[in-house]
């Protein structure tokens, strides 16, 4: 449990990648292109993220609070995409 009363749970898929394998460059444009592609439901969560490795990202975070994900490299590189806030009701 987090503290704030939900359960947090992980259902590990497929690899994206096994045994040893390098790291693609960070690839802004192509991360902008796998997230578009996401946010039109075009993509399946595991393309999305098989889209993602392929763009160089090596994990991202997520802001609730400030609505925003922020996506690394594994130099450094960092792309943040905000998120509008959603009115329900």
């Amino acid at each position: 449990m987090c503290g704030c009363g939900f359960i947090a749970s992980v259902i590990q898929g497929e690899p994206l990648v096994s045994g040893m394998a390098d790291i693609p460059a960070f690839d802004r444009e192509g991360l902008i292109r796998a997230l578009r592609t996401d946010q039109a439901g075009a993509s399946t969560f595991p393309e999305f993220l098989a889209a993602s490795w392929r763009a160089g990202v090596v994990r991202y975070e997520v802001d609730f609070a400030a609505r925003t994900v922020t996506y690394f490299g594994c130099n450094g590189e960092e792309y943040v995409e905000a998120y509008p806030a959603v009115e329900i009701g």
